[in-house]
This record gives C-alpha cells, structure tokens and sequence, in this order.
C-alpha cells in the first residue's frame, strides 16, 4: 500500500480546529460600509478597515468603470514590459504630492510593496532592526531579504538602542522597519524617537503607514505627518487597500530610492500591474481625501466619542491609553475559546468584530474597527454589547 505524502494536512487541520484557531471565510452580500448583509443578516460593520467609508462611494465605482471600459480589465503584464498605464503615474504623482515626497511607486499589494522593498534595499551583510510586534509582510520581507533580522521590543526605542550599540558596527548597511499604527493593537510607533536612532547609528528607516494613510495627520497623509516628520529621509510604504478603498500598495519617498526600486525590486518587476480599476479608484479616493476633510474629522469625532463611552462604561482597552488616536481598538480576552464566544454573541445582537486568535496574535482579542460613517447610536450599541462580553 502506497502512503500519501499529504496525509499531515488532515492532522494538521484538527490540530488546529481542536486550538479554536480555524478560521472560514464569510460571504458579504452588500456594498462595503458601516453596514452590511453578511449571511443574509443585517449587520453594523466593526471588523473593516475602510476608515472613511470610501470602499462602495460611487465616484470610486464610476471611476473605476470608466478606467475599465478606456483600459480593459488586466494590464496584462509587468510594468516594465507591457503593464504600464497612465494611470498608474498620475495614481504616484498624487501619493507623492499626498505625502510630501519627491516621487512614489504602485505595487499590486501593500504586502508586495514591503517584501519587494525590503530585499531590495538590503541582503546578507546586513542588520534588520524589525520591531515583535510587525506585521506579517515587514516580517517576511526581512526574512526573505537574507539580512541578520533581530527583533526589539514593541516600541521599546532604548531596547533598540542597546542592540544597535552591540550590532550596528559589525555590518553594511542597517535598517529599522516598523508599522507606524500597528494593526492588531491600535497604538502608534515612536516615530520622531526612531527617526533619532536612525540618524545617530546611520540608519534606514522604513515606516509602514497601512493604517494610517487617510487616517492621521492634518490632512491625512499619515503617521509621518502627524508627528511632523514630513520631508524627514525615510521611507514610507502603505496600502491603497484600507482608508483608501481599492487594491494595492505604495512605497514613496526620494527620486533615487524610486528609481532603484524599478530596476532592483522583485515583487514590482516580476508581477503584473495594477488593475486599471483599482488604480483610478484609488486615485479618486486621494481626491475624495483632500476635497472632503471632513471624512477625517468625522472619523476622530467617532474616535471620540467612542473612547468617551467607554470611560463611561469603565471598559478597558489593550492600549490603556488616555487618547485613542487611530480608529483600532482592542480588548483582551483570555483565549481563543472566549473570543469565539465573545464574537458570537457580539454576531448574534448584530455586530460584526474581529475576533482574533492565535497565530495571528499570541494573545486573543476582540478588534474594533470605527469608520467615519459610523453613527452615534451604532457606537452606543456597540459599547452596550461590548460590556456584556467583556464582564461576563
């Protein structure tokens, strides 16, 4: 009798049904927004990522229909062979102008942006200072890049500071990678602090705005601008995929760095570019932005309010700060078995959260995404259900 060499994948999947760590995905049968039909229930939607509610807008829609019918629906290869489109440099143009960069290039993912980045800027003579708490594409781009990786402690800016006064002499070229709103706790990197260390050991520094682009800053242009940072050398990545309701990603910042980007980045030159109705959409949603500043001061209204409920009802949040800053809230729960719970009874009263369990986290929790076209009442509800799960 012959064996099976995938036999282990039935193993491992009871493995991981018996952790509670399964996870399916579930059909939404609406437009994206803060409310949504998911199994045929209405639903208020806390589990997204589209901050400014931008995702189902119908100048993004409209723009991405005419993009198709003027382009077709594939670029149909690379860029550098037959996968550039006009859009895709007026879509560079508007983030770099966004961010206050000298110039900006589209990947076809944020995850592609990073990995593709990231090898591409240093390999094995090298030193990756990558803070734990990263996400899963920083990560994986400084695994794949063949640098020395040592991981600091979440934010822990003197933390990095001893392990660069050990490490940094005995290698090439250095570089910090970092979120700048980390996605599955909600708080902000110490940016001006980094930017510090980075000057003083002669560092790269590279920030990872996904959660903040359109969300922070005065004009939402991200982490960098809301610490004033702006013009500051480092190197910006981000996501068309969140508060900018399309697909994609973006790394901006100096000439130089775009240009060897083009010719020595992996994940940009060996992939197909992006889909002409994911690059009008996106730059549609830039204009929306800058035209419509209060999408931005709607969401921090929400942001405030939401945090003023939550004194009220005395919750606790992962971050225990005194100022929720970005629209990503958590709260802890004493493992997977009880944020599946949670999350149910959240379901069952009509709310969807993310319940999140390892191995995208070590320690489960409940993950509250606010959006700016949340209403008042959405957020009392919200809080009310959460007081249930939380002191049950």
């Amino acid at each position: 009798m012959s064996k099976n060499p995938y036999n282990w994948i039935e193993k491992s999947l009871s493995t991981i049904h018996r952790a509670h760590w399964y996870r399916s995905v579930q059909p939404i049968e609406t437009l994206p927004g803060s409310t949504i039909i998911l199994d045929g229930k209405k639903m208020i939607n806390f589990a997204s990522n589209d901050y400014l509610g931008l995702a189902g807008d119908q100048r993004l829609i409209q723009a991405a229909i005419a993009a198709t019918q003027e382009l077709g629906t594939g670029t149909t290869g690379s860029r550098l062979l037959t996968g550039h489109r006009h859009l895709h440099r007026e879509l560079e143009k508007a983030i770099a102008q966004f961010k206050q960069t000298e110039d900006a290039l589209v990947f076809s993912s944020g995850y592609l942006a990073n990995i593709g980045t990231i090898t591409a800027l240093v390999g094995q003579r090298d030193l990756i200072l990558s803070d734990q708490y990263n996400h899963s594409s920083l990560k994986n781009g400084a695994k794949m890049s063949g640098a020395t990786v040592i991981e600091y402690p979440h934010n822990q800016v003197q933390s990095l500071r001893e392990i660069l006064q050990e490490n940094a002499s005995h290698f090439r070229k250095k570089l910090i990678i970092t979120d700048s709103v980390f996605s599955m706790d909600g708080d902000l990197c110490p940016l001006p602090q980094l930017l510090d260390l980075a000057t003083e050991f002669n560092c790269m520094l590279l920030v990872d705005e996904a959660h903040a682009t359109g969300v922070l800053g005065s004009t939402g242009a991200g982490c960098v601008e809301h610490f004033n940072c702006t013009g500051k050398l480092l190197i910006q990545v981000g996501t068309l995929s969140k508060a900018l309701g399309s697909l994609g990603g973006y790394v901006a910042g100096s000439y130089s760095l775009i240009d060897f980007l083009k010719n020595r980045a992996p994940s940009w030159i060996y992939t197909t570019g992006l889909t002409p109705a994911d690059t009008a959409a996106a730059l549609t949603a830039i204009q929306v932005i800058q035209q419509e500043p209060q999408r931005l001061q709607q969401l921090r209204q929400n942001i405030a309010n939401f945090q003023s409920l939550l004194k009220q009802h005395q919750l606790k949040t992962l971050s225990h700060f005194d100022d929720l800053l970005s629209p990503i809230c958590c709260f802890l729960m004493q493992d997977a078995t009880q944020v599946i719970q949670a999350g149910n009874v959240l379901k069952s009263k009509g709310l969807l959260i993310s319940a999140i369990r390892p191995p995208t986290v070590n320690i489960s929790r409940i993950r509250i995404s606010l959006m700016a076209t949340h209403q008042p009442e959405q957020l009392q509800y919200l809080v009310e259900g959460l007081t249930q799960v939380c002191n049950s």
